[in-house]
């Protein structure tokens, strides 16, 4: 069951990856790219867990994590840019 479900999820996500990646591209707005590149984040690490659990090794769980820790740190970032013109005050 679980050889034919994860070959499906893994494409569904990528296909979720490259409409991300393409908001991201084509955003009209900053907020919108800014969205776009925290789902792009988010798709990433649903894709290192299939990942993860089709090989059956825990080093993808450890990049998952870290690129989450990345990726929460680089919208915080962006969003206050976005919102006050400067990071650190």
């Amino acid at each position: 069951m679980l050889e034919t479900v994860i070959p499906i999820a893994l494409t569904l996500v990528a296909a979720a990856i490259a409409m991300s990646f393409w908001r991201l591209i084509r955003g009209p707005s900053v907020p919108d790219r800014i969205l776009a590149l925290d789902t792009l984040y988010v798709n990433t690490i649903a894709l290192l867990v299939l990942f993860g659990i089709h090989l059956g090794s825990n080093l993808f769980f450890e990049a998952a994590l870290l690129i989450a820790l990345m990726g929460f740190i680089g919208t915080v970032a962006l969003c206050k840019y976005l919102l006050r013109g400067d990071i650190i005050e």
